[in-house]
């Protein structure tokens, strides 16, 4: 089989762009080679891979996942099933951390559920002069982050534990989470490839909860890891935005605020301690 032939009969079960990346990552060939090319015999096991690839593509397994990497922020990220998938969403979060830490000469910053280390890799390369620290309950999420961290050069102390657990008696300039926060039963929950993400990562798991309940611990929590003057801010859902507000000034926080995604939805909140 030819790569213009596995390319057509791909496109017949899955998305046209995802069939043509799924081809150059079994291949090894680029886009420019299908183009000038199609003619190119395909090897037998670069077919059979790609082959498996297209159907599990078809059953709605996500791309990332297939490939074993994805983008954010200009950079590749090692992702498995045992963390989350990026999302540009997130990077609201990370625009956010920078304006706070860009004039500081110096600080210590720690990333709560880091999962793929995405947020924390981030600050580490986009901050040079922050001490970065990142915790996640999940031990082979953790060799994710650590792996994506040695790739890219990042320096970021990881921690195995429960949120702010494995940090007693240490304090921090700001604390950053991207939480798990969808509500038990949300629909969105068995679509767009969410089932095969990591549950945990996704949703509280509270049963019959509305997302809220690690939001919840991390807020009461935070003030006593936090210097004078220090941050917290969390991604959250798009209807979280008032209770997140009312969450960070019941625990202390001042001028506690929601900012926007590019879609214009609630997305992060922060509050100064």
């Amino acid at each position: 089989m030819t790569l213009g032939e596995a390319l057509a009969a791909a496109r017949q079960k899955i998305d046209r762009l995802d069939a043509r990346l799924l081809l150059e990552y079994a291949t090894g060939c680029s886009h420019a080679d299908l183009l000038a090319r199609p003619e190119t015999p395909v090897i037998a096991p670069a077919h059979a891979q790609f082959a498996e690839w297209v159907e599990r593509r078809a059953a709605g397994e996500p791309l990332a996942y297939l490939v074993g990497e994805a983008e954010f922020r200009g950079r590749v990220f090692q992702v498995t099933p045992d963390v989350l998938i990026p999302r540009p969403e997130t990077e609201v979060l990370i625009d956010l951390t920078v304006d706070r830490l860009k004039t500081q000469k110096t600080a210590r910053v720690v990333d709560l559920g880091t999962g793929s280390g995405i947020v924390a890799i981030s600050l580490a390369l986009e901050c040079p002069q922050v001490q970065v620290f990142a915790v996640d309950l999940s031990p082979r999420a953790l060799a994710v982050a650590r792996n994506n961290a040695g790739r890219l050069g990042a320096r970021v102390d990881f921690r195995e534990g429960d949120w702010l657990a494995p940090l007693a008696d240490e304090r921090f300039d700001l604390i950053v989470s991207n939480p798990p926060y969808v509500a038990d039963g949300d629909p969105h929950l068995s679509r767009d490839g969410l089932p095969f993400e990591p549950q945990m990562a996704l949703s509280d798991l509270e049963k019959g909860g509305n997302g809220l309940a690690c939001i919840r611990r991390i807020v009461a929590a935070a003030p006593a890891f936090l210097n004078p003057g220090g941050w917290l801010l969390f991604e959250h859902g798009y209807d979280q935005g008032e209770a997140s507000r009312n969450l960070l000034t019941g625990a202390g926080f001042k001028g506690a605020f929601t900012h926007p995604d590019l879609a214009g939805t609630d997305r992060v909140s922060g509050g100064q301690l």
